[in-house]
């Protein structure tokens, strides 16, 4: 049996307002328009007290437009490529915030006719 704290954490989890809250609430708090984040599924290893089923978790990482993966420190599944998926997801974001700005520099040259 899990404790009080994570079955209350799962049933929240699963509120279609706290769903549509999590992504604005980061948001918010980051000061940013978008944010780099990955949706990773802990103690995987304990399947026989899962809670959060697999396709509910893909779910919401759809809805937040992130990636999906189930993680377990204990057998050590798929904890390092965590952290590589969250990497890989941060160059993809510095990448376009480059290609944004050097565009931009672009434009406003080409506006000021100093092309």
């Amino acid at each position: 049996s899990l404790p009080q704290f994570m079955l209350l954490a799962v049933q929240v989890l699963r509120s279609a307002i706290v769903q549509d809250f999590i992504p604005v609430q980061i948001l918010r708090v980051k000061d940013r328009d978008e944010f780099p984040m990955i949706l990773v599924g802990n103690k995987a290893d304990l399947e026989l007290q899962r809670q959060v089923t697999q396709e509910e978790g893909q779910q919401l990482a759809r809805q937040l437009k992130v990636t999906y993966m189930e993680a377990s420190a204990k057998i050590r599944m798929n904890v390092d490529q965590a952290f590589h998926e969250l990497v890989r997801v941060i160059r993809a974001r510095k990448k376009k915030q480059a290609q944004v700005w050097k565009l931009g520099q672009q434009n406003s040259k080409e506006i000021l006719g100093l092309r």
